[in-house]
């Protein structure tokens, strides 16, 4: 958890530490005074994507109320954090593993759309799940899901059995339009 939980920490100021690095780096290590100017344009790029991919791991709702990542998410930014690492230590800049940055970057950013998407999916099939568990019971209290701030109502609590003779037919929903309509 600790390591989950620093990397939810990390991730927004990697927004800023890793380009820097990258320029820091690539002058200290070697490379022209025209590469430096390539690479600045470059991390404003890199920024750019860092800050998108955090935005959209943040989005989900689990990764905030946790406030720690998950070890998927912790994998592949760690890849690509390191990547962004090495190539400020390397000195051609232009080679191969700006390449590796750049598709790794690319397939760190699909994978956190996807996550997004995917978490959403399943907070909403709970829901549906929820509904319909609430319209198969006729009207029985259902609690709601966890960290929903519904209360719930007197009034379902224990609601009155069906009038002799009839059967509850749980695929039938009942909307009354006036609250006495007793039909």
């Amino acid at each position: 958890m600790f390591i989950r939980r620093t990397f939810f920490r990390w991730q927004f100021p990697a927004v800023i530490v890793l380009p820097l690095w990258l320029l820091i780096g690539s002058s200290i290590f070697g490379t022209g005074g025209w590469a430096v100017l390539g690479i600045f344009f470059g991390a404003v790029l890199l920024g750019l994507g860092l800050l998108a991919v955090s935005g959209l791991v943040y989005a989900r709702r689990e990764v905030r109320e946790e406030r720690a990542l998950s070890w998927l998410d912790v994998g592949v930014l760690g890849v690509w954090h390191l990547l962004i690492i090495t190539l400020g230590f390397s000195e051609n800049s232009s080679g191969w593993l700006s390449v590796l940055v750049v598709v790794v970057g690319i397939g760190a950013f699909w994978y956190a759309v996807w996550a997004l998407f995917d978490a959403a999916r399943k907070r909403v099939r709970a829901m549906v799940d929820l509904i319909e568990k609430t319209a198969a019971g006729a009207g029985a209290f259902v609690p709601p899901m966890q960290g929903a701030r519904v209360p719930p109502r007197p009034d379902r609590v224990n609601p009155a059995p069906p009038p002799f003779g009839r059967a509850v037919d749980p695929e039938v929903i009942v909307i009354r339009e006036k609250p006495n309509d007793q039909s």
